[in-house]
């Protein structure tokens, strides 16, 4: 008999206690998750190692006073963060002739094996009407997509230049502004 009254008494214990957890209060709290995502961009050689090579220039037939310029394309690799806006610009390079400004850029390559020069020109559209220069005013705007995108760079080198042949080249900074 103890042991009914014993089993009954843990029975009704268990009851109360299941009875006391059914009937408990609750309470809620708010809690504020934030985070800054800052704008970033990045700039880098691209597409084809960042070269824009124009190929060979002749200044006897091709490209002489009565020929055409010579083209080239070349490319940057571009990524900033999603829909952050940038300017790119393109520095005067190392062999600037007199009179070159940031603004209006008068480019030259050096001859490797002398002091002559070839000069060339770099648009940032396909037309060449566009001079790609070194401020917020003649920059190429952007708009980041969040993912690495090319720039194309234009490039022309004009006609009629009596140079003597060799290897020149060029070395222009290019700058994302964000």
């Amino acid at each position: 008999m103890n042991a009914i009254k014993t089993a009954v008494a843990a029975v009704t214990a268990a009851a109360s206690l299941a009875t006391f957890s059914a009937e408990a209060a609750t309470a809620t709290a708010n809690l504020n998750v934030t985070a800054n995502v800052g704008g970033s961009c990045s700039i880098g050689s691209g597409g084809g190692g960042g070269t824009l090579n124009f190929g060979t220039y002749d200044p006897i037939v091709v490209n002489s006073a009565l020929g055409v310029d010579l083209f080239g394309t070349g490319a940057l690799s571009v990524q900033c963060t999603l829909l952050g806006t940038a300017v790119i610009t393109l520095g005067q390079g190392l062999h600037p002739a007199a009179g070159s400004t940031d603004a209006a850029p008068l480019r030259r390559m050096r001859n490797t094996a002398s002091a002559d020069y070839l000069a060339y020109n770099l648009y940032q559209d396909i037309t060449r009407l566009i001079v790609w220069g070194n401020t917020a005013g003649t920059g190429l705007p952007f708009l980041g997509t969040g993912l690495p995108v090319p720039v194309l760079v234009y490039g022309t080198v004009p006609r009629g230049q009596n140079v003597p042949s060799g290897t020149y080249n060029d070395t222009v900074v290019a700058t994302i502004t964000f």
